[in-house]
């Protein structure tokens, strides 16, 4: 009997151990998610009424102090509210909640929530009867005195934490509260936030991209914007001096977006990596949500990809692009399981009117980050040959579809990390080669792959100084394929190449004449400067790459 239980034990164990083994490969290549994973995204459950919310706070040295509240009655939101940066202490918000159908007649439902040192009834005219019950960190809530049929409407159904002096919330319905938590922590990283939804969710707006009734589309590739959790730090600046030498990289790079978007009207929005600058973003959600409100905002349908700083030292590709997903007008998708990377997918741009044509058709595959084999191939990683596998496979399994396009049909793609065909000095370019083409040192031939399949122009970012088109020639000498940089768009990441101002590029596409034009805004200038369009050009005439 004993043999028989120790075995019985022994292959409880083997089995425990292989599924943890299973679901931790399944992770590294981006497939199965564990539930840990998932406690660190906020919590949506439909139908659940939140009844009440406070915030602990422990200590590590001090064996008595825990932040953990009965599992039964609790749920924690899993963001450590000093960001891991409290050496010593930690602080959690935790909810109480229900199922709506579950709320009995003498349960209480929050259908408020304020942060302050003070009760917000005072010294309000008209609110002397409202009662606000304290909690811990500055919070205060109104409560119900009962449940009421029509409470779910206005009442609080989801909580959420967010950081920084500039955190928003993109979602429908949601609201970050104007003041931070008051906790026994200094500084603005640390600015923990709440944000909660009210009344019942809703789903997001899915904008779909088309083809303007003049036969017009624009694009705006945001590259390289490296944002933070909380404001962030500008690094090297143009012009340092620039209002007393005060920069905070986000607010002047969201500015600088808004500015455009608002100027020059894009009908989409590529953002081709390192948008979130990892090293100095704990909290990725918070960096994702800047700049997710600019475009729900103006209802701009965006795509992105992930560079090879996005997922440094804060969640992974997969948890981040897992809730960019949710996103109001997000086109981005994780891409096949079964593939290498996060983020390799298409969009269909529709023809004008309300035809269910795809006019043009837009690829992006993840680049990934380092090198996988540093000893032989320095630097960076490079796409992998199950990835170009599934763009020729899907490029050959659209092509039909694409026929019925009563006029050209034409195919761009967008990347973070340059292919190695753009470190070629010989090949005719129009824009500033400033820095080193940090490339991969191992050439996959994702290039050859685009001109097979007829990929009229490809677009990367990662060399924020390098802001040129070059034009790839085929065997025979001809225009093959326009190879493009983005050109760094953010102060949060590096500047300091010759004086370089920060840009962005912007594709004009003509949908009549099948033709391309291409030109980059800068952030800093005089009023003609700014108004101006640099390096304008065309490099696509009746759906072919057009020589210079």
């Amino acid at each position: 009997m004993t043999r028989r239980i120790v075995r019985a034990v022994c292959q409880l164990a083997a089995l425990t151990v292989f599924s943890i083994v299973v679901v931790y490969f399944l992770d590294s290549r981006f497939r199965v998610l564990p539930s840990a994973i998932h406690n660190v995204m906020p919590a949506h459950h439909p139908g659940l009424i939140i009844t009440d919310i406070t915030v602990t706070q422990c200590s590590s040295v001090n064996l008595l102090s825990s932040c953990k509240l009965d599992a039964d009655l609790w749920h924690r939101i899993e963001k450590d509210l000093f960001l891991g940066s409290g050496w010593v202490s930690s602080a959690y918000v935790h909810v109480q909640r229900k199922k709506e159908e579950e709320l009995l007649a003498d349960d209480k439902v929050i259908l408020d929530v304020k942060v302050g040192r003070l009760d917000p009834s005072s010294g309000q005219k008209g609110q002397e009867n409202e009662r606000w019950e304290s909690r811990p960190g500055g919070l205060w809530l109104k409560r119900s005195a009962k449940r009421h049929a029509s409470d779910s409407a206005k009442a609080i159904t989801a909580v959420d934490v967010l950081f920084g002096a500039d955190a928003v919330d993109p979602r429908p319905g949601w609201e970050t509260l104007d003041h931070a938590l008051l906790l026994d922590k200094t500084g603005e990283i640390q600015e923990a936030r709440v944000s909660v939804r009210r009344g019942k969710p809703s789903p997001p707006a899915k904008g779909i991209p088309r083809i303007r009734d003049n036969g017009k589309f624009k694009i705006m590739q945001l590259a390289d914007i490296h944002f933070s959790t909380g404001t962030g730090h500008c690094r090297e600046p143009e012009p340092a001096d620039l209002d007393g030498g005060k920069c905070e990289a986000d607010t002047r790079t969201l500015n600088f977006i808004g500015r455009l978007l608002d100027e020059e009207k894009p009908d989409m929005v590529v953002l081709s990596g390192d948008q979130v600058n990892g090293d100095t973003a704990p909290d990725a959600q918070s960096a994702i949500f800047k700049y997710a409100e600019l475009l729900v905002k103006r209802k701009i349908p965006y795509a992105s990809i992930f560079g090879n700083h996005d997922d440094e030292k804060t969640i992974s590709r997969a948890q981040q692009m897992e809730l960019i997903e949710t996103l109001p007008y997000s086109l981005s998708m994780a891409g096949p399981g079964d593939i290498d990377g996060v983020g390799n997918y298409y969009v269909e741009v529709m023809s004008k009117g309300s035809s269910k044509h795809s006019a043009l058709t837009i690829y992006l595959l993840d680049t990934h980050a380092y090198s996988p084999d540093e000893r032989t191939f320095k630097g960076y990683d490079w796409l992998k040959k199950n990835q170009i596998d599934w763009f020729k496979k899907t490029a050959d399994g659209l092509k039909k579809a694409h026929e019925g396009y009563s006029h050209i049909h034409m195919d761009l793609a967008f990347i973070h990390i340059p292919l190695p065909e753009y470190n070629n000095a010989e090949l005719p370019i129009v824009g500033q080669w400033r820095e080193g083409v940090t490339a991969p040192g191992f050439n996959s031939g994702f290039r050859d792959a685009l001109v097979e399949k007829g990929v009229l122009m490809v677009s990367c970012g990662h060399d924020h100084a390098n802001e040129y088109c070059a034009l790839s020639p085929d065997e025979t000498g001809n225009p093959a394929l326009w190879m493009c940089y983005g050109g760094g768009a953010g102060f949060g990441g590096y500047g300091g190449y010759g004086g370089y101002h920060r840009r962005i590029r912007f594709f004009d596409i003509d949908m009549n004449e099948a033709r391309i034009t291409t030109y980059k805004r800068i952030e800093y200038g005089n009023e003609s400067e700014l108004a101006r369009k640099i390096d304008e050009q065309i490099i696509v005439e009746g759906g072919k790459p057009k020589g210079l």
